[in-house]
């Protein structure tokens, strides 16, 4: 067995020498695993760095510190990365997974997310996870001998399952997929290349879907508070956060709060991350000797928040719901977003001259279904900037989103 990337590797780790491969067979590299491999696409893919200019909450020039999708994707890797250390998991994987959860991801968060998904309703709708799948598979053209970054199969599952499956044994879709069913690209890709969409992914992309929860609540926090949506005070409403802060008060009487909130912040990530390699540790022991299979086949997943940090998660979730995602000024610069998106949209659709040259050929032949999934990708694809530009060309007034 090839040995040169190996290190502490539990049983129940995804083995890059023993991947089930790439849609397009590949020479293998001399220095890199096939992980590896994967993760350095990405990185360098033209999806990846426009993450640089697509915000999380706010709008990208509410201020230079706030987090992007860049910032937060490369949070979530490290986060990623030490769990799976911990864990015996693959990191390399399950850093590839963390680095590509957020390429579908649309201008403008979550509203513009929303905004693509009622315009496309009669098409299937708009995801995210199904838009990350179809950047990596098709639309960043690159190499001369395929479209997309012609990733592994084990990069590809956990892109689609690491919020776990998407349909039960017999094929029907899970709860979550009933009102629209599954993604078609999703179907598609899995029609091509199998990705076993009732089973649950392999530990690494579990560990990514956790990582992004830690890393959403941490700088969630982190950017409400020095945006002044609500005092470090307030925080005392959650229990979770009340007990960092008194230990923080309790070792500095006196300390200037932007050394609180960043105090805060990292004895939050520690006491999660570590909570959930304690908890994990416990649920995989019945798999410890086993393969990857086991947990794909567990029937519940493996890399979990115990108690304590399942509420904690959850009430950190409806603070930050209430008192930030919920904010009059996020509501009212979401709102204007959203007109943005959807004026984009129904410009594009009532008038292809409008896009691109390259975009507009690609639309010969096309039906309604594949015309909106084409605008969509476009629009999609946009960052913040670029899509408040575009508007500027089409349109008398654009909001200022400030």
């Amino acid at each position: 067995m090839d040995r040169r990337f190996d290190r502490w590797r539990a049983s129940y780790a995804a083995d890059p020498t023993e991947t089930r491969g790439r849609r397009f067979k590949e020479e293998s590299s001399p220095t890199r695993s096939e992980f590896q491999r994967d993760r350095d696409r990405i990185i360098h893919s033209t999806a990846f760095r426009r993450l640089k200019h697509k915000t999380q909450v706010f709008v990208f020039h509410e201020g230079d510190h706030f987090r992007t999708r860049l910032t937060h994707t490369i949070e979530v890797a490290q986060i990623a990365r030490s769990i799976a250390r911990a864990l015996g998991l693959d990191e390399d994987l399950a850093e590839t997974l963390a680095l590509s959860h957020d390429l579908g991801h649309t201008p403008f968060g979550h509203t513009g997310e929303d905004a693509l998904d009622d315009c496309l309703s009669q098409f299937g709708g708009f995801d995210h996870n199904a838009q990350a799948l179809r950047i990596v598979t098709t639309l960043e053209r690159r190499y001369p001998d395929f479209d997309g970054l012609n990733l592994t199969w084990e990069t590809l599952e956990g892109l689609v399952k690491h919020n776990g499956p998407l349909s039960g044994p017999q094929g029907n879709p899970m709860p979550r997929f009933q009102k629209r069913g599954i993604a078609r690209g999703i179907l598609r890709e899995d029609a091509l290349v199998h990705l076993d969409l009732s089973s649950f992914a392999g530990g690494e992309a579990q560990v990514a879907a956790l990582a992004d929860d830690i890393a959403y609540n941490s700088h969630d926090l982190d950017d409400g508070l020095r945006a002044g949506l609500f005092p470090l005070s307030d925080l005392n409403e959650v229990p979770f956060l009340a007990d960092i802060l008194a230990e923080i008060y309790k070792k500095w009487h006196n300390l200037e709060e932007s050394r609180v909130i960043h105090e805060l912040g990292r004895r939050l990530i520690t006491r999660f991350v570590e909570g959930v390699i304690e908890e994990s540790r416990r649920r995989l022991l019945p798999v410890v000797g086993l393969p990857i299979e086991a947990i794909r086949n567990a029937g519940e997943p493996v890399i979990v928040f115990g108690d304590e940090l399942t509420i904690a998660d959850r009430d950190i979730k409806r603070f930050l719901f209430a008192r930030m995602y919920r904010n009059a000024d996020v509501m009212r610069v979401r709102g204007e977003a959203d007109t943005v998106v959807r004026d984009l949209y129904n410009a594009f659709v009532s008038d292809s001259s409008r896009l691109p040259e390259d975009w507009r050929q690609r639309l010969i032949g096309q039906g309604d279904a594949e015309r909106a999934q084409h605008i969509a990708d476009y629009i999609a694809g946009m960052t913040d900037r670029f899509a408040l530009q575009e508007h500027r060309r089409l349109f008398d007034a654009t909001p200022d989103l400030r």
